[in-house]
């Protein structure tokens, strides 16, 4: 079960990681958009996860959101995959929506969408905590996180690479470097003083 946002993020982009990928990216952006039906506008959770792993054919995407379709490799005793398809039914419950693309050989692309206005919108969650989680997933030799918002006045915009954040820190699974890591992702969702 996915209590928050950040959960639903975390399985996608784990997803990415798993594939084979060389690289993943994971866009996240948080916006007020301009709303004629509701005084005040309404706000928007966005995310996108990019790999370069083995992608799927057609016949394998569509399998991918069928919830009583599983690989079986991930969870071997498993005779559900219910990652997509909850993300789906969350996007779609939440007045959101999504888009999957993929081509065999060359990668996957997943984003969703979710209107933080809407009564059905789980929380957003720990975003940090949920960047740190993707960094130390292991697979992929780089995780590029892009991050945006301008939500209630609060404004952050920054980019994360797992690379540079291991030339700077060492081993990112040290106890010391993983509380560093810690603080600094944290320290990035502070807002901008204008």
């Amino acid at each position: 079960m996915h209590f928050t946002l950040a959960d639903l993020v975390t399985d996608i982009t784990q997803n990415g990681a798993e594939s084979g990928a060389s690289l993943v990216e994971l866009e996240i952006s948080e916006t007020e958009k301009p709303d004629p039906a509701r005084p005040g506008g309404g706000r928007e959770f966005r995310f996108t996860v990019r790999d370069n792993g083995k992608g799927m054919d057609p016949d394998e995407l569509k399998r991918a959101q069928d919830p009583f379709v599983t690989d079986g490799i991930k969870h071997p005793h498993r005779k559900v995959g219910l990652g997509v398809p909850f993300l789906i039914q969350t996007a779609e419950a939440s007045g959101g929506g999504w888009k999957m693309d993929s081509v065999k050989g060359k990668g996957t692309e997943v984003c969703a969408w979710f209107d933080l206005t809407n009564v059905d919108t789980p929380p957003v969650g720990d975003l940090p905590g949920l960047f740190r989680t993707v960094i130390l997933f292991k697979g992929p030799e780089e995780m590029v996180i892009r991050r945006s918002g301008n939500l209630e006045g609060r404004k952050v915009c920054y980019e994360v690479r797992k690379s540079e954040l291991a030339d700077v820190l060492g081993d990112l699974e040290d106890t010391q470097s993983l509380v560093l890591l810690d603080q600094y992702l944290r320290s990035l969702e502070e807002p901008d003083e204008e």
